[in-house]
C-alpha cells in the first residue's frame, strides 16, 4: 500500500510536469501567436492548429499526451503502487487544465488524458482514441468526439482493467473534462459549434 508521503510526492510531480504549457512554449518556438490570444483562447493542439502549423500542432499534441504518460511512467519506476501511479497521471491532468504557469488557466485536458490512459494500458488507450476518432469521422466535431471518449472511457477502464482505484481515477479525470468542455456542449446544443475543416461560425 502507498504511503501518504508517495502519495504526495507523485501528486507533486505529476502536476508540474502537467503545468508545463507545450501549446505556448511550442508556439513561440515556431514564432506563432499565443494560442491563448487567438480561436478558442485554448492553450492546447487543436487551437495551436488555427495558427496554420500542423507541425506545431503534432508537437504540441504529442507534449500535452507525453505528460501524462512520463508522470506515471516516472512513479512506477521509483517503485511507486498502482495507486500512487494513478494520482500521478490524475494530478498530471489536473496540471494541464489547471496549471499555475499560466494562472490555473490551462487547456481542456484531451491529449494529456489519453497519454495518462495510456499509462494505464495501450488497450485501454487505443479503445478510447478509437472512440474519438470514429466520432470526429461521422460527425467532424473534435469537442463532441472528446465528450464521446470522456463519456466511455471509465466503463472501458472498468472492463479491462477491473480495478476500482484505476476506473474512479479515470472517472474523475473525465468528468474534469466533461466540466471543461461546457461552453462547447451548449454551441453544441446551439447548432454553432464548428466542424473540423470547417469555418469557424
Amino acid at each position: 500500500m502507498d504511503s501518504t508521503l508517495n502519495l504526495l510526492i507523485c501528486a507533486v510531480l505529476g502536476y508540474l510536469l502537467g503545468s508545463v504549457p507545450f501549446a505556448v512554449i511550442v508556439s513561440r518556438a515556431f514564432r506563432l501567436a499565443d494560442p491563448r490570444s487567438f480561436g478558442s483562447g485554448n492553450p492546447g493542439a487543436t487551437n495551436v492548429l488555427r495558427s496554420g502549423s500542423k507541425a506545431a500542432a503534432a508537437l504540441t499534441l504529442i507534449g500535452d499526451a507525453a505528460k501524462g504518460w512520463l508522470a506515471m511512467f516516472i512513479a512506477s519506476r521509483v517503485g511507486a503502487g498502482d495507486t500512487a501511479i494513478g494520482v500521478a497521471g490524475l494530478a498530471a491532468f489536473l496540471g494541464h487544465v489547471f496549471p499555475f504557469t499560466l494562472g490555473f488557466k490551462g487547456g481542456k485536458g484531451v491529449a494529456t488524458a489519453l497519454g495518462v490512459l495510456l499509462g494505464f494500458s495501450g488497450a485501454l488507450a487505443g479503445l478510447t482514441a478509437a472512440v474519438w476518432f470514429s466520432v470526429v469521422v461521422i460527425t467532424r466535431y473534435s469537442s463532441l468526439a472528446a465528450l464521446a471518449a470522456a463519456a466511455a472511457a471509465p466503463f472501458l477502464t472498468a472492463w479491462l482493467l477491473h480495478r476500482t482505484e484505476t476506473t474512479v481515477v479515470v472517472a474523475l479525470m473525465c468528468a474534469v473534462l466533461i466540466y471543461r468542455h461546457q461552453s462547447n456542449i451548449r454551441k453544441l446544443l446551439a447548432g454553432t459549434e464548428s466542424r473540423i475543416g470547417g469555418k469557424k461560425r
